[in-house]
């Protein structure tokens, strides 16, 4: 009988494959359509020789590099946990399918504008760069759903409400004998001063530490089958959510006065630099300074000339998120450690 581990890993790969492939092929064939439009032959030889060769290279990379790499890091382990920091997959699928979609891309509405006759539409189709984009997250999602499993309930607030103790709070046993041994005088005299001494720092800390809210806890009825939820899920939630703004950054090269002037490249340049953070495993420490440098500080440049140049055709909202994360990380991580910004702490 099929075991469920190997038919986990067989969709998987399939899923992967599809999404690593398809892409491409979809905006070659946009490319060769382009192009047949302009060349206003009847025969379709450009247009076949065009697709042939866009088969021809996923074949190329799929046999070359593809299938070895999934092969090594399948037979050897000891591969896997050398790889710290980067995902070898998320790397094949960013240099082999994202750049050529992206450049073909670009390439589909240069031929448009360089024919024998303008053919480029009011509007360009949403569709190869949702493609693209969506293809790549789902890739994402698998590699971060192949250490869980599909089967069984796992519920996402149980790594996150351990609390960390210090070897101060562990007792052992030992220790545990001997204060029994002790004179019980001396033992409520420790307590008497450890009481107090509690108590004073707990007035202190009044004035200054700010009480949380509670969170409320809901054990029966709808309420607690509403508050359920699942860390496979939340996976899917955060891995579109992270990529929000790289998506609504490169739908913004749809728009005609971007895609018809020359402002089409940095859109896609910029948009192709953010995505390189996807390479990095989800709990790189590197990834919050990296997020600033790849996406919000380009992004901030891209945005603002946009708007000062063609008007407000992006959205002022994601101007605004841009720089608000950056001057945040910027002084919760650098500035408030200088001692002008620590002398006049209140809270």
């Amino acid at each position: 009988m099929i075991s469920g581990r190997l038919i986990k890993l067989v969709v998987f790969e399939l899923l992967e494959f599809a999404a690593f492939s398809v892409p491409t092929l979809v905006i070659m064939e946009q490319f060769a359509t382009a192009y047949q439009r302009t060349r206003n032959i009847a025969e379709k030889t450009h247009y076949w020789l065009i697709v042939s060769c866009s088969i021809a290279y996923v074949a190329c990379v799929t046999l070359l590099i593809w299938v070895p790499v999934k092969v090594l890091l399948h037979k050897k382990h000891h591969l896997r946990k050398k790889m710290k920091g980067w995902r070898p997959v998320m790397m094949m699928c960013v240099v082999l399918t994202t750049l050529p979609s992206f450049s073909f891309s670009i390439a589909v509405t240069e031929v448009q504008k360089n024919g024998i006759a303008n053919t480029l539409p009011d509007t360009l189709p949403d569709l190869s760069v949702s493609l693209v984009l969506t293809c790549l997250i789902v890739v994402d999602i698998i590699e971060k759903l192949r250490i869980y499993p599909l089967r069984g309930s796992k519920k996402s607030g149980e790594e996150r409400h351990i609390h960390p103790t210090t070897l101060q709070q562990i007792t052992t046993v030992t220790e545990q004998v001997r204060q029994t041994e002790e004179n019980p005088s001396t033992r409520q005299a420790d307590r008497r001063t450890e009481l107090s001494r509690n108590g004073e720092t707990t007035t202190q800390n009044q004035t200054t530490v700010l009480v949380r809210l509670e969170e409320p806890s809901f054990h029966s009825g709808i309420l607690k089958t509403m508050s359920q939820h699942d860390v496979r899920a939340e996976i899917f939630l955060w891995s579109f959510l992270q990529w929000s703004d790289t998506i609504e950054m490169v739908r913004v090269a749809g728009h005609p006065a971007v895609y018809k002037s020359g402002w089409v490249y940095p859109v896609y340049i910029f948009s192709f630099i953010s995505l390189l953070r996807i390479i990095f495993t989800p709990r790189n420490p590197l990834l919050n300074s990296l997020g600033i440098l790849l996406q919000d500080i380009p992004f901030i440049f891209v945005r603002l000339s946009l708007i000062i140049v063609l008007g407000t055709i992006t959205p002022v909202l994601g101007l605004c998120k841009n720089v608000l994360v950056t001057l945040s990380y910027v002084y919760f991580t650098h500035l408030i450690k200088l001692r002008v910004f620590s002398t006049f702490e209140l809270s």
